[in-house]
């Protein structure tokens, strides 16, 4: 005997296969928006459909952001998307996290004790807000000297992402590029000294610079910036771009000096979406004092009946990423901050270690700093990186070939970057694939650059 299922359904919706509609069968609107509403479902097997035309990020060797988190953090941050971190006076308790983390964050880069710090979409957003502060400290110092104020500049390499040229063009700095050399993808102290003078604002020293991943010597160049404002009564302050070192250099090289320990170092922007372990959306920007921040930068809104200071350049912008960083840092703590990031090392120093003994590759960086590394072609051969970079891709794996900056120019490399998420048995995999992608070329001696079409250029 059968029961029949009562359903506000019609008969016609119950029996209609996914792919069977009209609104599948037929091209949909791409660049206006359709005449009439479709299902819930549709509507997602349409772009869910398309979205699998990217390439997977688990299997992005290029990007530095995170890709993978726990089911429980992407639970929390599920249920913050509709929070505005603007509004603290609703959502207080969100709030009040953002504060914990930023406290949280300047104990690890051991600030002496009046820190403080604001939560950004990024570092690049970071970089802003540090900059900014760095020109009017700058100003208030030149006109304390009644010194001219209209010829800021700022020291770094041309190994710098591209947002600190961005900042340079949007607030009017002269940017000081220091070039890299064959052999040398850092700023060095002996070069720093020669570019500054009584108009630079900052030197911009990186900790992990996206180019080699390598460490540019802090404090190195610290001790000479030192000796300099000494000799000359300057006051030079350092910024670190910590962006991608910052959650690495504290628990891999606990005795590195890069931070808030060296006096001079008034400001430091990190990416929690980086190797802060946090999906893509959350950066910090930290000073050593209150006193690194201009009034004039700060507006004041009322909070609870009080008073909430804030420092930003967006607005509206969810709360879900601050709580998914706060969940890692209650998570994992430092002993587990500190796990992750030796198993993300030992990957990376195994792979570069592998792939700088197959024959055809030499390596620039191995993964000692970031567990990032770099590698290029030996010699001349009748195949590119950008031909290898792209036959990878057959295989799935998006690995980056670019070219080193100006000064180095002509040498062309391609990168890994190990994340969360990046197993030793995908890297296993990822050795597999690249000795099968040399053997290839090897092995078609009529090679001649055009079979693998694109080649991929940064």
């Amino acid at each position: 005997m059968f029961t029949k299922i009562n359903s506000d359904k019609s008969e016609k919706e119950i029996l209609a296969p996914a792919y069977a509609g009209r609104v599948m069968a037929e091209p949909i609107p791409k660049n206006r928006l359709p005449d009439e509403p479709m299902e819930p479902r549709t509507a997602y097997n349409l772009i869910h459909d398309e979205l699998m035309l990217d390439g997977s990020s688990r299997l992005n060797l290029a990007t530095f952001v995170t890709t993978w988190m726990e089911p429980e953090a992407e639970q929390l941050m599920a249920s913050c998307f509709d929070k505005n971190m603007i509004d603290k006076d609703e959502y207080p308790q969100t709030a009040e996290i953002e504060r914990r983390c930023v406290n949280m964050i300047l104990d690890l880069f051991n600030a002496p004790g009046q820190g403080i710090g604001v939560s950004t979409i990024g570092s690049s957003e970071a970089v802003m807000l540090s900059g900014l502060a760095l020109k009017w400290k700058w100003r208030e110092r030149m006109k304390a000297r009644k010194r001219p104020t209209d010829r800021p500049n700022i020291v770094m390499g041309t190994n710098v992402q591209v947002v600190w040229e961005k900042f340079c063009r949007y607030w009017d700095v002269e940017p000081r590029y220091i070039p890299m050399e064959h052999g040398r993808y850092v700023i060095t102290p002996e070069e720093v000294v020669r570019a500054v003078n009584e108009n630079t604002i900052a030197v911009m020293a990186i900790l992990g610079t996206t180019y080699s991943g390598e460490f540019e010597p802090v404090e190195e160049i610290h001790e000479a910036l030192m000796k300099l404002n000494a000799k000359t009564g300057w006051e030079i302050p350092m910024h670190v771009d910590a962006a991608s070192g910052g959650f690495v250099a504290p628990f891999i090289y606990p005795d590195l000096k890069w931070d808030f320990q060296l006096p001079l170092v008034k400001s430091i922007n990190v990416s929690g979406h980086k190797y802060g372990l946090v999906y893509p959306g959350v950066g910090w920007a930290v000073w050593r004092d209150r006193s690194e921040v201009p009034e004039n930068l700060v507006f004041h809104v009322d909070y609870l009946g009080g008073d909430m200071p804030t420092f930003t350049l967006n607005f509206s912008r969810p709360g879900n990423q601050i709580v998914g960083q706060y969940y890692n840092f209650l998570r994992l703590g430092r002993k587990g901050y500190t796990r992750i990031m030796e198993t993300l090392h030992g990957t990376a120093t195994y792979l570069s270690g592998q792939i700088g003994n197959m024959g055809p590759f030499e390596l620039l960086s191995d993964g000692s700093a970031l567990p990032v590394f770099t590698f290029r072609l030996k010699t001349e051969k009748r195949y590119s990186v950008y031909d290898l970079s792209a036959k990878l891709r057959e295989y799935g794996w998006q690995v980056p070939a670019y070219t080193m900056p100006a000064n180095a120019d002509d040498v062309a490399v391609l990168r890994v970057v190990v994340r969360e998420g990046f197993s030793r048995d995908m890297a296993d995999m990822l050795l597999d694939d690249v000795q099968r992608t040399v053997d290839f070329f090897e092995s078609s001696p009529n090679y001649g650059g055009k079979e693998c079409g694109t080649h991929f250029r940064h």
